[in-house]
């Protein structure tokens, strides 16, 4: 049995290693993904950090990569019931196992709540199999429900990766409406996959305000048309700014998208009164935030939305977006850092440290 090269996180706080693993059996139904490419983001460093709960170290993050199916045992579907075969490139859902029958699935209607739900490279652990994308293969799970990519870029796709569809939710929660302005708050993947989905979904305009100076110019690359370094002003000048730049009233939309408790705060005092505010930032707990509950939402007649993830809707639609050759223009325009195998935690410290817009796992690159 052919070994596999894998970057593992022992634990929290541990260095990131590399590891050389078994390549599993098969089941009925299932497949090996060779890994072209998988991201580092956000939710990798929250995992090295251990501020994610119900992680099964150690395991190989990765939880959105593009590849080729290597191999299939029995039969695997795409959701119009067509069969892949070996060779197929693809991408797939990181959540599994959600089971479509429980109260949240079938009530709520809210799948991203599911209790049973299980996530690739996140809280599927080395005890499982491969199961992250930091590594030359995948084992791809019994009941996976792959996306094709035949004819996509693959470092297009990836230069979307897991913020996309979790910005998808977002600008839906959002109800953007035509002709608005929308305020992004944050300039990370899913701050910027946001601002150009504003857009798609008929803003007028799209301002950002975030940092470093670097993601702040994606930012203006992607659509943004004016843009503030949060790290350079004060919270009472950002509001001044904001107030500047959409006729002294606040933003229609606001949406969160910066992990920050206090720009929860920021984002309802930005939004003009009868305005909506988004929150999909605050993935982890970072701890509580006060506000006037008086002068900060109900006087404002504010409409405050969680935004939980992202479930196969909009994961198999930024797929298809990621295909459409113009409308996937504005994450062709982003710079992609991509690393080998060997310097994963080099990336996963990238990504931590806002050096870099977006971080690539090639497993196929040299060390």
């Amino acid at each position: 049995m052919s070994g596999v090269l894998a970057a593992v996180m022992p634990g929290p706080g541990e260095p990131v290693e590399l590891r050389e693993l078994d390549e599993p059996e098969l089941e009925q139904d299932s497949a090996l993904l060779a890994v072209e490419l998988s991201e580092v983001c956000g939710t990798d460093v929250h995992l090295q950090r251990g501020r994610l709960a119900g992680v099964p170290y150690p395991l190989i993050p990765g939880h959105v990569s593009v590849g080729r199916l290597e191999k299939i045992r029995g039969r695997l579907l795409d959701v119009d019931g067509r069969a892949f075969r070996e060779g197929d490139r693809v991408t797939f859902l990181d959540v599994h196992r959600t089971c479509h029958a429980c109260w949240q699935c079938l009530v709520a209607k809210t799948t991203t709540r599911c209790p049973s739900r299980k996530v690739y490279g996140i809280t599927y652990g080395l005890r499982d199999t491969l199961a992250g994308g930091w590594a030359e293969k995948i084992y791809l799970k019994p009941g996976t429900r792959p996306v094709a990519l035949e004819g996509v870029d693959a470092a297009r796709f990836m230069a979307g990766g897991c913020a996309l569809p979790t910005a998808i939710h977002a600008v839906e929660r959002a109800d953007i409406p035509l002709g608005s302005t929308v305020l992004v708050l944050g300039s990370g993947p899913v701050g910027l996959s946001a601002v150009a989905l504003s857009l798609m979904r008929g803003a007028l305009r799209v301002i950002c305000t975030g940092a470093p100076a670097s993601r702040l110019a994606a930012a203006r690359t992607v659509g943004a048309s004016a843009t503030l370094d949060v790290e350079e002003h004060t919270p009472e000048e950002r509001a001044a700014w904001v107030l500047s730049e959409t006729e002294g009233r606040g933003a229609d939309v606001c949406i969160e998208a910066t992990g920050s408790p206090g720009a929860v705060v920021e984002a309802m005092r930005y939004a003009r009164d009868a305005g909506t505010v988004v929150v999909v930032g605050q993935y982890t707990d970072h701890g509580e935030v006060a506000f006037n509950p008086h002068r900060d939402l109900n006087r404002k007649h504010l409409d405050v939305r969680g935004c939980w993830g992202s479930d196969f809707s909009h994961f198999y639609r930024g797929a298809r977006l990621m295909a459409d050759a113009v409308r996937s223009a504005p994450w062709a325009r982003l710079a992609l850092e991509t690393y080998p195998l060997a310097r994963a935690g080099e990336a996963l410290e990238a990504v931590a440290s806002g050096r870099v817009v977006k971080a690539l796992i090639d497993p196929r690159a040299p060390r």
